[in-house]
């Protein structure tokens, strides 16, 4: 009912892009950079199901894998190579969130391809948050501590500059799912800006939340 007109319609708005300026106040560390983007990623999920009508839970969906996609790249390109260089046992520990990252995407595609009105939109949206859940409980409680605490031994500078370097790439990765593509650098920086360009064309004709659309808008 709704495929004719939700996806791809004049008036589109690109979420704006975080720049420097505006996120200056999140970039004390890295920590602060990743829990800023799970924190979003947890209210765009509670406006999907909140949503009342198809319009809105599309909206928000595609904000929720707009975000997604480019955060975990971005963790897989800046966040777990700091852990394998930094951490005793970061290869370890890299390898077990690439592995669930993995699994993340696969269920991220199944999810950026469906409509409000499909039968599998909710159920799949609840098993790709289930699992994503636990993912950020992981990282946030142990993966990321870690890290602050090997940092903290060095120049004090150093989680900033990660945080800064997150963000930054973020904003030349795809916005979609790929999940056949590397999860390591340097095959994943060249296919991610391969596919990257041609997301961002995408993006330009999907409906985005405008800021009159129901639901909670993050600062």
């Amino acid at each position: 009912m709704y495929r004719n007109s939700l996806r791809i319609l004049r008036g589109t708005r690109i979420p704006a892009i975080r720049t420097f300026a505006t996120t200056s106040a999140r970039l004390a560390s890295i920590s602060d950079a990743i829990t800023t983007d799970h924190r979003e990623l947890e209210t765009y999920y509670h406006n999907i199901i909140n949503a009342t009508d198809a319009d809105t839970a599309v909206r928000w969906q595609n904000q929720f894998v707009w975000e997604l996609a480019r955060h975990s790249i971005g963790e897989e390109l800046v966040l777990y190579p700091a852990f394998e260089k930094i951490l005793p046992n970061g290869l370890a520990m890299a390898d077990k969130d690439r592995e669930q990252h993995a699994e993340l995407k696969m269920q991220l595609k199944d999810f950026q391809q469906l409509y409000p009105d499909d039968a599998a939109f909710r159920p799949t949206l609840d098993g790709l948050w289930a699992q994503l859940k636990v993912h950020i409980k992981e990282e946030e409680a142990s993966d990321l501590p870690q890290l602050e605490n090997a940092l903290a031994k060095g120049a004090s500078e150093e989680s900033e500059s990660l945080a800064k370097s997150f963000e930054r790439t973020k904003m030349f990765v795809p916005s979609r799912s790929h999940p056949n593509a590397p999860d390591r650098p340097p095959w994943e920086t060249v296919v991610g800006l391969l596919a990257a360009p041609i997301d961002k064309l995408r993006d330009v004709f999907t409906r985005f939340p405008k800021e009159d659309t129901p639901g909670v808008h993050p600062k």
